[in-house]
């Protein structure tokens, strides 16, 4: 089967043969068989063709080329017929998503059998078989308006291997101009929003401006939930967004023609940029990436648009992006802790105290470098100082007045809540207090405070006072003497009114008893009783 014959080669051919020059000569100069230069010289001569030096028409190149076009090669054989004969079988296991192997297994136990060439070549030629649809080109759009952003593996790092130590592999942010296809590569070893948001930091000093438009991969560092129509993006990154300006536009899944100008890009950065170099760590990849991207690549001619992508970035985009960011991006930390049962969420490996009312809930914390935000159902709740790990912050406000004292061991509050009950009991307080660690004491002062609220603070001043003047500072003999107390002096009744029955004496329950008639009726027994028997 010859190979098909291009209208330009064989004006080429025709050309030099009216130089007279020889068909070795001919063949050498255009890179052709001298067989194939003898064939078109020969199907030349047989149109009636001479090596005159006029012109030829175009006339007599169409009749000359319609010849030399190649044939449908040889006849189909007999696996063609009964291809033709199957063809709705075919066509429908085709549709259904069998494979050419099973299509032929199930033929063969028909008796139909038939070559798995012959079969392929239908069902390429006849039913278009692994065609995909026709790729639409996209115009590039506007200059400076959009960027494309994909990420993947791109290369190791060759630090010097030590016992029990593997290379470590990195990957890559990769940004695309749209209209220029000037690129930005950034290295790193993780794919999380804080990475993405660095990227895009160096992108912007890179290009000396903000792009419009980020046409992102559905990465979870950037989309939090994928959609044709409404993606949800992660809650930092959209922030980040809205802080620098610019629109996110992320194509479908599985779609990679919505940002075709990446899709091939990460074998590019992969074979041409970091493949045989000697990268000790993460920064040397970035400063070899981003010479490759100004010097190398930046300077090669592009396919697409035959211009120099750097040259045409600074000619037609540069101009029209926005001002670059002048001071760094305070990268927050998004999380979602839940209040414990001590009121305490813990973001970033620190503690900090929420009101009593939300115990138990989980709450959306954005931390940044000074300040701690606390949400509940997109409502700011709460603030705090940002704590190092380990640290903690407590607002004393968050907890209820009775544990406040207790929890964050305030002495002199406690201090005075007993001296509110009265001198006695205050001093009696602090000489519990009295000791190189207080807050071991509190129970006891509580413990006063109890017996105060019990049985009042006039009985317990008068108690303490007692206490105090005998250098008895222990709490349950001070209960036992308020006990004592009130057992040996009753309560005095109102005026005109009995005493209650639980405070009157024990003589008053007490019943008349008649000795004398009782005594009587007992001799009178006997008397009868001896007469009976004297009888």
């Amino acid at each position: 089967m010859y190979r098909e014959v291009t209208m330009i080669e064989l004006r080429e051919v025709l050309r030099l043969w009216r130089e007279h020059l020889p068909k070795k000569q001919i063949a050498a100069r255009l890179g052709l068989d001298p067989k194939t230069v003898r064939r078109y010289l020969r199907a030349a001569e047989a149109v009636g063709l001479e090596p005159p030096p006029t012109a030829i028409t175009d006339e007599q190149l169409r009749d000359l080329l319609l010849p030399l076009q190649p044939t449908g090669g040889r006849p189909r054989g007999e696996g063609w017929t009964r291809c033709h004969e199957q063809r709705e079988k075919i066509q429908g296991w085709l549709n259904s998503g069998l494979r050419l192997t099973k299509i032929r297994k199930l033929l063969a136990r028909q008796n139909v059998l038939i070559a798995y060439p012959s079969l392929y070549r239908f069902a390429i030629e006849e039913l278009h078989f692994g065609q995909t649809a026709a790729t639409i080109p996209i115009l590039d759009g506007e200059p400076g308006k959009e960027l494309q952003v994909d990420t993947g593996w791109v290369g190791w790092l060759t630090l010097p291997l030590l016992p029990k130590r593997r290379p470590r592999r990195f990957r890559a942010w990769i940004f695309t101009a749209v209209r220029s296809r000037y690129r930005f590569v950034y290295p790193t070893f993780e794919e999380t929003t804080m990475r993405a948001i660095e990227a895009c930091e160096a992108a912007w000093q890179f290009f000396h401006g903000i792009f419009s438009i980020l046409i992102p991969d559905n990465t979870k560092a950037i989309i939090a939930e994928p959609d044709a129509l409404t993606p949800r993006v992660t809650r930092a990154f959209l922030e980040y967004s809205q802080a620098r300006g610019f629109q996110i536009d992320p194509a479908r899944v599985r779609h990679p023609r919505d940002k075709a100008r990446v899709e091939r890009a990460v074998p590019t950065v992969r074979d041409d940029c970091f493949a045989g170099e000697i990268l000790a760590t993460l920064n040397d990849a970035r400063v070899h990436a981003c010479h490759w991207c100004r010097e190398e690549y930046g300077e090669r001619l592009h396919s697409r648009t035959q211009r120099r992508p750097r040259e045409h970035f600074e000619a037609e985009e540069q101009s029209m992006l926005l001002p670059p960011p002048t001071t760094a991006y305070d990268i927050p930390l998004w999380s979602h802790p839940k209040v414990a049962r001590d009121q305490l969420a813990f973001v970033a490996k620190a503690f900090y105290s929420l009101p009593t009312s939300y115990k138990g809930q989980i709450l959306s914390a954005r931390a940044d470098q000074h300040i701690v935000r606390f949400y509940h159902r997109n409502l700011l709740i709460k603030t705090h100082p940002r704590k190092p790990p380990g640290g903690r912050s407590i607002d004393s406000q968050d907890y209820p007045l009775e544990r406040r004292v207790y929890a964050l061991r305030d002495i002199q509050s406690l201090q005075r809540q007993a001296a509110s009950h009265g001198d006695a009991v205050g001093r009696f307080a602090a000489a519990l207090l009295d000791n190189p660690l207080p807050w071991t004491r509190m129970r006891r002062v509580y413990a006063l405070l109890g017996l105060a609220r019990r049985y009042g603070d006039a009985r317990v001043n008068q108690v303490c006072a007692l206490a105090l003047a005998a250098e008895m500072f222990d709490v349950p003999r001070l209960k036992r003497m308020l006990e004592q107390a009130t057992a040996s002096a009753p309560t005095p009744s109102p005026a005109g009114l009995p005493a209650p029955r639980f405070l009157r004496p024990a003589s008053q329950y007490a019943l008349p008893l008649v000795v004398h008639e009782r005594t009587s009726e007992n001799q009178q027994k006997e008397i009868l009783h001896n007469d009976n028997r004297s009888d």
